[in-house]
């Protein structure tokens, strides 16, 4: 899966991002529609990270994700 079909899928995903970063509330998530940069601001804004590690934590989400599919 990429960020394009993480956009599309997002109402199936948005439970897995919340289960992960807690802090963000489910408006914050169903704005961001799965856009990665948007939620890559919300994870360094609520949780004090810099963008490198909001990046990263995003892409371990997304390897997690797509070990989950296959």
């Amino acid at each position: 899966m990429n960020w394009n079909q993480v956009e599309g899928n997002w109402k199936q995903l948005v439970g897995q991002a919340q289960a992960r970063w807690g802090k963000l509330t489910g408006d914050e998530l169903e704005s961001v529609k799965g856009r990665q940069k948007e939620l890559a601001g919300l994870i360094q804004e609520r949780y004090g990270k810099t963008e490198e590690e909001a990046t990263r934590e995003l892409d371990d989400w997304m390897a997690s994700i797509n070990h989950k599919l296959s």
